[in-house]
């Protein structure tokens, strides 16, 4: 296994633990904290794996942020609309 399919386990693992623990805020501050740690690693993991790997381990990233993306999704289709 390649050093950046390790630091993505090893951010995915990370995701989780912080998922499992109350907040006050619903986790949106560790969510723009793992998004800006994630890109990178998930962009190594492209990079050095190639695209089938990549896009499973970026489906598995949105598995564990599901409602930042929901939301994405929800501003990407009204900027889209106009």
């Amino acid at each position: 296994m390649t050093l950046s399919l390790t630091l993505a386990l090893g951010w995915l693992v990370a995701a989780n633990v912080t998922g499992m623990f109350p907040s006050r805020y619903h986790h949106w501050p560790q969510a723009y904290g793992l998004i800006a740690i994630g890109l990178p690693i998930f962009g190594w993991v492209f990079w050095e794996n190639g695209a089938l790997i990549g896009c499973a381990v970026l489906l598995g990233a949105a598995s564990v942020l599901r409602w930042p993306v929901r939301y994405l999704f929800r501003w990407v289709r009204r900027v889209a609309a106009g």
